[in-house]
């Protein structure tokens, strides 16, 4: 069983994903995980924002080794979905993506600049995966970097519409193009 502070970061990244950073406190990441209450302190010295950016990279590094076991780029944009697609159906649609979660409150005086850059190299991790894999399948490096940027930007965007609908329609229109677009390049 995960320790106190891996529950934490857990519950935060859960938590993230469902209401934002902002209004993701010391307090709601204790009740959720179940951690007791001087643990935040023991564990997280720099505090709410070392457990955010903690919780930015546990997300990034999920999905990045969900999607690293892709053989393909299709593959690898298959997994994508089914994980943000069961994730949005079985939280009845509050669950995003805590990563874009915390991209959009990058203005926001609240949301530090260090969690919004660790945000930033979520997005790039993933991006380098998939050009990676898409120059493996046979793609020029530039047309690579530029179906990834084209992919991530589309899979985000889609979560966002997707939650504001309540309706899973947007990501599985975008997953068709997008895939229709892979297989297109790599055949």
């Amino acid at each position: 069983m995960a320790g106190h502070r891996d529950r934490m970061i857990t519950s935060a990244a859960i938590l993230i994903r469902e209401r934002g950073a902002r209004p993701t406190a010391i307090a709601d990441v204790l009740a959720h995980s179940g951690a007791p209450r001087g643990s935040a302190y023991h564990y997280f010295p720099g505090g709410r924002n070392q457990l955010l950016c903690e919780a930015v990279d546990y997300a990034a590094d999920y999905v990045a080794a969900a999607i690293s076991e892709a053989r393909s780029g299709v593959q690898m944009l298959d997994i994508a979905v089914r994980f943000y697609r069961e994730g949005l159906i079985d939280s009845d649609y509050r669950a995003g993506c805590p990563v874009l979660a915390v991209a959009v409150e990058a203005g926001d005086p609240d949301t530090s600049a260090d969690v919004v850059a660790h945000a930033g190299a979520a997005f790039d991790r993933w991006r380098d995966l998939i050009t990676h894999r898409l120059v493996e399948d046979g793609l020029p490096r530039r047309k690579a970097e530029e179906l990834s940027a084209l992919a991530v930007a589309a899979l985000e965007g889609a979560l966002v519409l997707v939650r504001a609908s309540r309706d899973i329609a947007p990501l599985d229109m975008v997953h068709r193009q997008l895939r229709r677009m892979m297989r297109a390049e790599t055949h």
